[in-house]
């Protein structure tokens, strides 16, 4: 079990019935090994997220489920059906699936209405003409499209053809909405927007989502759990956002999720030091075994102060943005970043300047064996 993840039921609201399988799931072309032996389930209801770097098999994974590529080995199950098995040949066609898929580039019909675009699925069910007015209509309800139903791709902003596209994944009641970086295309502002209308129609359908990103604040935001792949397409941890964020299982990991600062650690006799000065690191000793260590954490976990008891540190960059002062620490010959919202800067006297003495506690800390840093240097 990859580290961080737990049984289910533990530790995201119960979902206990697996509805997707991956059993030692191989996919290359020509001499790239894009997936190895990948095991995985998902569970009824859920929002699970694969996150990692562009090229890392995410969306190859998820051509495999949606049918739209077979793996070179391995087996895929979707509820109760084998969708796919390499050693009895069995394979089921995307068509017969029943999953409803969105892309990153909509891939709404572009001389079909929005209501004609919505309708397209139920038509190829051929379902009859009053059912499919009835659900195409609550659809477009559902997604806010109300009075746009006559309007074409063409007239509609990037944000609603987002929306027509779900809409039309989720009319023919899929089993499984997979969702392939839905939102790159949208600006920051929509971003944000529409990941929370995702979520808000993942929940009001109780649908079960399989959602593919390289953008960490939107797998944060939305999914019940996330898988963290590496580019050679392993998974590297599993879990719950808050264990994904907070406990990382390695340097990757952490890396990966966010802004990170990195100091290296001396020992010295069983002791560990900041740098190269004789600043005891306030934390517990390492567990396992590291012919040297760093010491991982983010700006947010940094508390700066004028006086009092913690590391002492000088400032040697301050930086206004706005809301926020952006400071550069040296703490015994090792750098790092924090920041502190404006505000709270003025009224507590935290408006450093280059050059000024300051005091130095953290709310947490990672230990991590400094040869992986080779490996996420380009992340």
């Amino acid at each position: 079990m990859p580290a961080g993840d737990s049984p289910a039921g533990n530790f995201f609201g119960g979902f206990m019935e697996k509805l997707i399988t991956i059993e030692g799931v191989n996919k290359g072309y020509e001499t790239h090994q894009v997936l190895s032996d990948l095991d995985l389930d998902i569970y009824k209801g859920e929002c699970f997220t694969l996150l990692g770097p562009s090229g890392c098999g995410k969306t190859v994974l998820m051509r495999l489920i949606a049918g739209h590529e077979v793996p070179d080995k391995g087996k895929i199950i979707i509820g109760d059906t084998t969708v796919v098995n390499t050693e009895t040949g069995e394979y089921i066609p995307p068509e017969r699936r029943a999953l409803g898929v969105v892309f990153q580039d909509y891939a709404v019909w572009p001389h079909m209405t929005v209501y004609e675009n919505i309708a397209y699925p139920l038509k190829m069910e051929k379902r009859p003409k009053e059912e499919i007015d009835k659900l195409v209509m609550d659809m477009v309800e559902v997604v806010g499209m109300h009075g746009l139903e006559k309007r074409l791709p063409s007239e509609l902003s990037g944000g609603q053809q987002q929306r027509v596209a779900l809409a039309r994944a989720l009319v023919a009641d899929p089993a499984v909405m997979l969702l392939d970086e839905p939102l790159s295309n949208l600006d920051a502002n929509l971003r944000e927007e529409m990941r929370f209308e995702i979520k808000d129609l993942q929940r009001k359908f109780g649908i079960t989502v399989l959602y593919v990103t390289h953008d960490q604040e939107v797998a944060l935001a939305i999914s019940d759990r996330i898988a963290i792949m590496d580019a050679n397409g392993q998974i590297r941890q599993m879990g719950t956002p808050y264990e994904i964020f907070e406990k990382p299982a390695d340097l990757f990991v952490f890396k990966f999720m966010g802004v990170a600062n990195f100091i290296n650690v001396r020992e010295e006799n069983g002791q560990y030091f900041i740098g190269n000065g004789q600043q005891l690191v306030p934390s517990d000793k390492p567990d396992g075994q590291a012919a040297k260590w760093v010491l991982g954490f983010r700006p947010s976990d940094v508390s700066v102060s004028r006086t009092g008891d913690g590391l002492k540190g000088k400032v040697v960059k301050a930086t206004y943005l706005g809301s926020t002062m952006d400071y550069t620490i040296a703490i015994d010959g090792e750098h790092f970043r924090t920041e502190i919202e404006t505000h709270e800067a003025l009224v507590s006297d935290l408006m450093f300047k280059a050059g000024e003495d300051c005091v130095i506690n953290f709310k947490a800390l990672h230990w991590f064996d400094a040869a992986q840093l080779e490996e996420v240097k380009d992340l």
